[in-house]
């Protein structure tokens, strides 16, 4: 058996500056499907071109077929960690319980996939000291199940709405013991949250009749893109323009610690006039892009002859959202300082030009408010920005902006998560019952965890 779990293995190095892991969970999400229904062909599809070649078809059925004959079925699956290169779930098999590991290219297609036994963490791993005693037992068992691990100086700042009440857990881990901190009006950033922004202003635009979701954004720019290629304001904010993650003209190599700082405007009107290229048919495809999101709030600000950030400072008026910036510059002890998943403390991230694609620095208090805002039926630019304008799969809806996830009950969500070089973040929200949850962390590379406590406390409305 050993060896059979150990003939897969094929891992290539990934590219994911901002840690955009809903990609991880939607593909765990359709392996599981496929492989329980015996779909091997549909699995074998989801390869990049590198792994199909080295594994071909009839040797990936080999491998799954032998799985499946030793192990059953999957039964369920629990994120584990997320390293540079994979991501990692224990994952319960019928007869068996192992850890599988899924690594994704720049087009979300696997490109790495290996199955071992599944083992336990170390003692040493698992000393933690749960010192929230002040929060109710369940909460703070559910939050210290899932923050454990995480390096000392970590801190989450959490708020969970429901049945009307919002309810603050702020903690943080030092000497090895979660702790209770108040840290609900410090400021965070949020990552790639910020694209829920951007879409909330195109979406009051539109309420305004100041522009159109069909509208394509070429016209605002005086040169014509490569190859004419023509994108829509739509297809921006959910991911269907076709256009790739990153430009080809973003040199991170040079700035790895604050990779978007050096990019401008110069850059991307070059990017658009020479470079363009589309990896998927505009509105066919859904396909992760934070050029297409920055490309976005970049035409906004242009479209009604202003600056992106002054369109941004509207809707934080317009929520009263008094604690939330464009800079990291001047926020004094307000700021809580980002670090990687070793622990180290690491620089903030600046923004130009690309700045709707991650940019905003917020707290869970004002994020609570735009939370609430959501509730009100008589908004009509923030239920645009739910409905949804296109089917990632049987599960899984694009809005603007919003993930629009259906969970176990036939419960919606909307929901986002965000991470940059020291930072993760969540927010998913149920309009229906009024309830929703934001998690901020001052940690990278942690949002499957992230994710998945924040996924556990809006779970049960009643429960909590």
């Amino acid at each position: 058996m050993k060896k059979l779990f150990c003939f897969l293995t094929f891992v290539f190095t990934i590219n994911n500056l901002l840690a955009q892991t809903e990609n991880y969970t939607i593909a765990i999400e359709r392996f599981q499907k496929d492989y329980n229904s015996g779909k091997y062909d549909a699995i074998f599809n989801s390869f990049s071109p590198e792994m199909k070649q080295e594994f071909p078809l009839e040797k990936t059925k080999a491998f799954l077929s032998g799985l499946k004959a030793q192990a059953g079925n999957i039964e369920n699956k629990e994120f584990i960690k997320y390293q540079s290169t994979y991501a990692s779930y224990k994952t319960q098999f019928e007869r068996a319980v192992f850890e599988v590991n899924l690594s994704l290219d720049s087009q979300n297609t696997i490109n790495g996939f290996f199955v071992k036994p599944y083992e336990a963490p170390k003692d040493a791993q698992t000393k933690t000291i749960n010192a929230l005693n002040t929060y109710p037992k369940e909460i703070a068992g559910i939050i210290y199940s899932k923050s454990k691990d995480f390096p000392n100086q970590t801190q989450l700042s959490i708020a969970v709405v429901k049945n009307g009440k919002t309810s603050y857990y702020g903690i943080i881990k030092e000497n090895d013991s979660l702790k209770p901190v108040s840290n609900q009006n410090k400021v965070f950033e949020i990552g790639s949250l910020t694209k829920v922004f951007t879409s909330t202003v195109l979406a009051s635009l539109v309420e305004k009749n100041k522009l159109k979701l069909t509208d394509y954004v070429n016209s605002y720019y005086p040169f014509s893109f490569k190859d004419n290629i023509r994108i829509s304001f739509e297809s921006l904010a959910n991911h269907t323009s076709g256009l790739p993650r990153l430009p080809q003209n973003l040199d991170v190599s040079n700035n790895m610690s604050n990779p978007y700082k050096n990019y401008h405007s110069k850059e991307l009107d070059e990017y658009l006039k020479n470079l363009m290229k589309l990896e998927n048919e505009p509105s066919k495809v859904f396909s992760y892009s934070n050029l297409g999101t920055g490309l976005l709030g970049n035409t906004l600000g242009l479209s009604q002859k202003t600056s992106f950030l002054k369109l941004l400072q509207n809707i934080f008026d317009t929520y009263k959202m008094s604690h939330s910036f464009t800079s990291s510059e001047n926020l004094g002890n307000t700021l809580i300082k980002g670090h990687n998943k070793n622990g180290d403390v690491v620089s903030n991230w600046d923004f130009d030009v690309l700045f709707g694609a991650g940019g905003i620095l917020s707290t869970t208090e004002d994020l609570v408010k735009f939370a609430n805002a959501q509730f009100d039926p008589k908004n009509k630019a923030l239920a645009l920005t739910r409905k949804p304008t296109f089917t990632v799969n049987d599960k899984i809806q694009m809005g603007l902006g919003w993930h629009i996830i259906k969970t176990t009950g036939d419960q919606e969500l909307v929901w986002h998560n965000g991470g940059t070089g020291g930072y993760s973040s969540s927010m998913a929200i149920n309009v229906n019952n009024r309830s929703a949850v934001i998690i901020l962390s001052n940690v990278s590379e942690i949002n499957d965890a992230v994710d998945s406590l924040c996924f556990e406390l809006i779970k049960d409305p009643l429960k909590n």
